[in-house]
Parts: C-alpha cells; structure tokens; sequence
C-alpha cells in the first residue's frame, strides 16, 4: 500500500494522467483527512475550485490542494512529535495513567478526524494548515468556553456516533466535532443542556402530533 509521499509524488508528476492524479490526491486522504476523508475531501474542492467527481480539471489546481494538504500535516505531525516526546518524559516520571486528552488523541493518531465534521458539506472556511495550527494551540493550552477554530461558543452534544470521534460537542458555526477535553466544563454542560432540551421540544412536538393524529 502506498504511503502518503508516495501519493503525493504522483500528484505532482507531470507524466501521469490527470485521472490517475486526482485518484492520488483522493487517496492521499486515506492516511491524512483532518476534517474526515469526505468533509476534507469536499473542501478542498471548494477551495481550489474543482468538482468532487471532476476527471478532467486543471492539474495546477491538483498540486495547490496537495499543497494545502501538505502544510496541514506538517503542522499535525509536529504536535504528535511533541506529544510523544511528553508522554515519554511523563513515563519515566512514573506517570504511566493517560488522561483524557490522551484518550481523545489515540483515536486522531496520524491526523484522520482530528478536527472531524459530522456533515462533510460543513467544515471551517480556513485552510487546513490554519485549522489544525489553532486546534493545536487549544489542546496545549488550559480548556475554554469557545470553537478553537471559530471563535463560536454555541455547541450542540452528538452523543451517538458509529466511533468515538463523531462524539461530543459540535461546534454550531462551524461543524467540527471539539475534541472534549479542549472546553471547560461549564461549556460542555451547556452543550448537554442544549441538546437535552432541543430533544425535549422534539419529543413533545412528536407526542402532540400524535395525539392530534
């Protein structure tokens, strides 16, 4: 299975096919996908203007996304190089019991939903090498009350997902799913709150359809 350097020498080589191109890029997203492989996929597609099923396309425009893409990982795999550095300093001070930023990081490891959308047609208007630059500041700094990418501080809590990284609180601007030990606590409560009352509302909005019914 080819790695990402790999793919990403296909993209650039001005000798193959343009489709073959555009698949590499495609694939570059099976080992690095920020926002999730089809919310990633999608802006990139806005951002450097091709269609998501575009075969034949500009393949300058397939080298700038690669470039976006590029970037961001760079600024990810720096933070996993500090990361592993302080869990090793942190182990041999005999702190061998992660916490629950840890737990959230074994699931992102290599980048792929570190900044996930739960709808791939939402997603931050930032490049991705931004995105990532901002919510690598807010998981090494104290927890607060806002987006670490938007700024929002309106969150609704998705409490069932098919894994892990769709859980937690949603930014409401921007559609990431904030990693849970970025925010205090007071906004993760309020993410619940919320959440559990939009629920109510809809279960007695259903209740009084039926009983109408």
């Amino acid at each position: 299975m080819a790695g990402f350097r790999s793919l990403a020498r296909q993209v650039r080589d001005p000798e193959c096919d343009v489709a073959l191109r555009r698949y590499s890029l495609r694939k570059c997203l099976e080992r690095f996908a920020p926002y999730g492989h089809r919310a990633t996929w999608d802006h990139l597609c806005r951002r450097h203007r091709f269609g998501p099923e575009d075969r034949d396309l500009d393949p300058a425009r397939l080298v700038a996304a690669l470039d976006e893409l590029e970037e961001a990982r760079a600024v990810w795999l720096a933070y996993e190089r500090r990361f592993a550095e302080r869990r090793r300093h942190e182990k041999q001070l005999g702190l061998r019991r992660p916490p629950a930023l840890d737990d959230w990081h074994r699931h992102t490891w290599g980048g792929n939903g570190a900044a996930r959308c739960v709808d791939p047609s939402v997603h931050p208007g930032l490049p991705l090498g931004e995105a990532l630059r901002r919510l690598v500041a807010a998981l090494e700094a104290e927890p607060g009350g806002c987006c670490p990418l938007c700024g929002t501080e309106r969150f609704a809590w998705r409490p069932v997902a098919a894994d892990a990284q769709g859980c937690g609180p949603v930014c409401t601007r921007c559609g990431v799913v904030v990693p849970a030990p970025v925010l205090s606590d007071e906004a993760l409560w309020a993410a619940r709150g919320r959440t559990a009352r939009a629920d109510g509302l809809r279960a007695r909005a259903v209740r009084e359809l039926a009983a109408v019914g």
